[in-house]
């Protein structure tokens, strides 16, 4: 995969070790945890772990969201690729909400459709979304991903059950 691709507003960029401090800070926030589906706290050593070693896996392709200045929003990955079904999972996380509303999101979501899509062969892209996180779960329908179902009491978080409700965008409904 390209070590970075730039858009109009953003560039994704191979994950390195440093960003450990940005995700280890902003996934630890309540919000983020409970948003994201995070089960528990992480730290720095954590974070670098999940980059070089969980990140690498030949199933999956991660990048670091940044501005046009290099400074970090987030990250974005396919991941739980299955080329032999043509379908992948989706992943972005942008969890300053400095960072939200600002159109990076959107950018973000289509190049890595655009990926998955045209370059890597998929013809199935999913994505699963905390039920109480309305705010995705309307930017996702706004980008095209269709509701596919739901997994009723499925996420569980500061002593609270939640439903989880998997989307899903085809090839033939990308733009």
């Amino acid at each position: 995969m390209r070590k970075e691709i730039r858009g109009k507003n953003i560039v994704l960029r191979e994950q390195r070790e440093e960003d450990a401090k940005y995700f280890a800070y902003w996934f630890n926030k309540p919000e983020v945890m409970f948003q994201c589906g995070f089960e528990k706290p992480t730290d720095e050593e954590e974070e670098r772990k999940r980059i070089t070693v969980a990140h690498r896996s030949e199933d999956s392709v991660w990048y670091t969201i940044t501005d046009l200045e290099g400074n970090v929003i987030g990250e974005t990955g396919l991941l739980r690729m299955f080329p032999a079904w043509h379908q992948t999972d989706l992943t972005i996380i942008i969890p300053d909400p400095m960072n939200q509303r600002k159109g990076y999101g959107t950018e973000v979501i289509r190049i890595m459709l655009d990926m998955a899509f045209k370059e890597l062969s998929m013809h199935r892209v999913s994505i699963g979304v905390v039920a109480l996180n309305t705010n995705a779960l309307n930017f996702y329908r706004k980008i095209g991903f269709k509701k596919e179902g739901i997994l009723e009491e499925a996420y569980y978080y500061d002593n609270e059950y939640s439903d989880f409700t998997m989307l899903r965008i085809l090839r033939q409904e990308w733009k």
